[in-house]
């Protein structure tokens, strides 16, 4: 694999994992001060909530994973990441609530409700924010920008 493509996985690799942290730390901050479950209804089923969080983890992998590499568009990474996180949420909120209860209108309803809820609209928000950091990190490396060093890791390089 070729050194920059190299480096935008492991730049979205810990941009993902970043993303997966904020998002977990938003929803419950957001479910604590608005006294809102994340998934208002029970007939969705315990795994849906995090089944679409993980597939918005995902999307987000993959856009940076392609977006990341040279010649950088951050505008266009930071846009596509927020909507394929924001489309892979609410098409995997469908799909499971589709699979709970086994009603194909109501489950459209109930995902596109998520998709529009202060829930579902902190998923783009969360990536935009993580896409665009992540960004900056790898237009950085690609620049010649180096991790920090202790000082006697400096002493050997002189």
């Amino acid at each position: 694999m070729e050194e920059s493509r190299r480096r935008a996985w492991v730049v979205a690799a810990f941009a993902a994992a970043l993303y997966l942290a904020l998002v977990v730390c938003f929803y419950g901050f957001a479910s604590l001060l608005t006294d809102a479950e994340v998934i208002p209804s029970g007939a969705a089923g315990p795994f849906v909530g995090p089944a679409a969080v993980g597939a918005s983890v995902a999307a987000l992998l993959l856009s940076l994973a392609r977006g990341l590499r040279p010649p950088f568009a951050t505008l266009t990474t930071v846009l596509l990441a927020a909507l394929w996180t924001w489309l892979a949420a609410v098409v995997v909120a469908i799909v499971g609530y589709a699979v709970a209860t086994g009603t194909v209108l109501a489950s459209l309803i109930f995902g596109l409700a998520f998709g529009v809820s202060l829930f579902g609209l902190l998923i783009p928000a969360c990536a935009a924010l993580v896409a665009w950091l992540a960004s900056l990190v790898a237009q950085a490396q690609s620049g010649g920008a180096r991790r920090p060093r202790w000082p006697w890791e400096r002493d050997e390089e002189e």
